[in-house]
This record gives structure tokens, C-alpha cells and sequence, in this order.
């Protein structure tokens, strides 16, 4: 296909985790703003129903598939003549909850993408897809990447050269103040900078723009098997890249809620990057390594008991309802 030129919008929010009806109406307000800007590729972030945090209640705020997560988007591409795009917690007719990126066109729901692995704490919410996110809508091939799928060499290797254009978004957190407080300000400066540099990397690694929501704002809640409590913030970091890795617009997350909005060519190109054998494309450090480790551990038995198995019967397809009719 010839190469299109696409203003794109990568949606922040400052979410209130858990609420859903606010945070919908949030999302519908943000994705109106960056149409009247003229953008006609807006992404919205990973949970952009939820956020994200160890909040018990967390496990009873998915959506169906066929649900007001998935109307809003459908809704917004026919209102705006867009491509709309964002995930949910969305409980499927097996019975379980996956981490689900939707796109959708003018012409209805074009495709989704289920993360491949939860991160950390996520694991009490739902479970791992298995596709390959990659979304073909109107004729042009997205590929789809969420939060630490950006910082995986698995996920360069299956976009790498077959997608036209990136789109995805993060729930990233910061790393708390604990003591001793200036060792704790040293990891969370290199998470930061983390944070902003996954997404353009991953564009040179596949060959391909990259439009990536983000959330803000503040966080606190319980750790999991720690009398310790977390207070931090959502790193932001919306950022439309260029698939050389230039970044064509951002937002920190010290400027909140809103759009980054910049122009994209919507086609694949030749990879400027090689994908590493590893199976991290960066470094997490000590902190990180640790926290991935035992919060998923904790995390799939807390999923476990807050998610009974459904019966085999059910558990044989993961949805009744795709593509939903909305």
C-alpha cells in the first residue's frame, strides 16, 4: 500500500482506579478533544476503564467484551470518522479476564489484542492472551503492544516488519520513597527514563511508528505480602514516534491529563535496530527483577481465588461474543 500520512493523538489520563463510569466518561472527553484537533488515530491507554493498582476490588471491575468499554470506542470512530483504540479488564464467556486492546474503525470493531503476560501486581486481575497483535484495519496492519510487552524481545520479533504503524499504551508505575530515600530517588530517576524510552526503541527495533497513551496522576495502595504501603504516580509519558525513533510529540506525566498529537506515515519500513537474544530488550535492575518475581507469584494465586475456574464446558472458548455487536 502507499504510504498515508495520519494525524494521531496518544491520550494521558489521570484515571481514578476502579471507577469506571467516571473513568469512561474521562476517556470519551479526552478521545472528543484530540478529534477536534483533527486526529484520526487516537489510542488510549492500557485500563483506560480502570487504571491499575493492588486494589481488591479491581477483580470485580472487568467489562464484556460487548460492554460500554468496547461501545465507547466503536461509538467515537463513527462520531469522529477515526480509528479509536484502548484496553480493559474484560471478562470473556470462559470465565476469565484478560488485559484487552480493542480497535475500532468507522466500520465497526476491526480487531483485539489480549497482553501476553501481566506484570507484577496485574496478575491478580486477569491472565495472559496468546495472539499475535496484529489488527488489520481497512488495510493497513497494526500492531499492538502494551506497557512491558514494549520492553520484550517476543514482542519485536512478531510485529518486526509486519505492521504498518504501533499502537498500545501503559498503566507504568513509579518507584515509592522508601528508605533509604536517595537510593530510592536514584531507581526511580533510571524508571523514568525508562519508562519514555521503551516505546520509541521498540519502533526502530520493528520498523514501524508508534503511538503510545499513557496514564498520570497520583497512586497509593496495599503491597502485596508487605506490611509496606505504595505511594507513587503513574510515569505518563504519551508519546507519537516516528519509526526511527524520533519522538514527534509527549506529554510527561508532570503535565497530566490530555493529548500528545503529532503527524505519522503509516507504513512499515526497514528495522534500524536488531532485536537481541535476550529475552529483555532492557534492563529492569535489582528492583524491578524482584518485584516481577514475587508479585507474580502472589498475584495468580490471589487470581486463583478471586476467579474460579469456570466450568470445561465454558472454558473451551474464550468468547461467544466476538466481534461483539455493537
Amino acid at each position: 500500500m502507499e504510504p498515508e500520512t495520519l494525524l494521531a493523538a496518544a491520550i494521558q489520563m489521570e484515571a481514578r482506579v476502579g471507577d469506571v463510569d467516571a473513568n469512561l466518561r474521562m476517556a470519551g472527553e479526552l478521545v472528543d478533544e484530540a478529534a477536534r484537533g483533527g486526529a484520526r488515530l487516537i489510542v488510549l491507554p492500557e485500563f483506560f476503564t480502570t487504571a491499575i493498582a493492588f486494589l481488591p476490588a479491581l477483580a470485580d471491575a472487568a467489562l464484556p467484551p460487548d460492554g460500554a468499554a468496547t461501545a465507547l470506542l466503536a461509538d467515537r470512530a463513527r462520531r469522529h470518522d477515526a480509528i479509536v483504540g484502548g484496553s480493559f479488564l474484560c471478562r470473556d464467556a470462559d470465565g476469565h479476564v484478560r488485559n484487552a486492546f480493542v480497535l475500532a474503525t468507522p466500520d465497526g470493531v476491526a480487531g483485539r489484542h489480549d497482553k501476553d503476560l501481566p506484570t507484577m501486581w496485574e496478575n491478580c486481575f486477569y491472565v495472559g492472551g496468546s495472539d499475535d497483535g496484529i489488527i488489520d484495519a481497512g488495510g493497513v496492519a497494526f500492531g499492538v503492544a502494551l506497557c512491558w510487552e514494549l520492553m520484550r524481545s517476543q514482542t519485536a520479533r512478531r510485529l518486526r516488519g509486519e505492521v504498518d504503524a504501533i499502537v498500545g499504551g501503559s498503566g507504568w508505575w513509579s518507584v515509592p520513597a522508601w528508605p533509604p530515600r536517595r537510593r530510592f530517588e536514584r531507581l526511580e530517576a533510571g524508571n523514568e527514563r525508562l519508562a519514555l524510552r521503551v516505546a520509541p526503541a521498540l519502533g526502530r527495533l520493528v520498523g514501524a511508528p508508534v503511538v503510545h497513551a499513557a496514564h498520570a496522576g497520583s497512586l497509593a495502595c496495599r503491597m502485596p505480602w508487605s506490611p509496606l504501603s505504595y505511594r507513587g504516580h503513574f510515569e505518563g509519558g504519551a508519546q507519537v514516534c516516528a519509526a526511527d525513533g524520533r519522538v514527534l510529540a509527549r506529554r510527561t506525566w508532570r503535565e497530566g491529563a490530555g493529548v500528545a498529537m503529532a503527524e505519522i506515515i503509516v507504513a512499515r519500513t526497514a528495522p534500524l535496530d536488531t532485536v537481541p537474544d535476550s529475552y529483555w530488550l532492557h534492563r529492569r535492575g535489582w528492583l524491578g527483577t524482584a518485584m516481577w518475581h514475587y508479585q507474580r507469584a502472589h498475584g495468580r494465586r490471589f487470581y486463583r481465588r478471586t476467579h474460579p475456574r469456570p466450568p470445561a464446558a465454558v472454558a473451551r472458548t474464550r468468547s461467544a461474543a466476538w466481534p461483539p455487536p455493537v
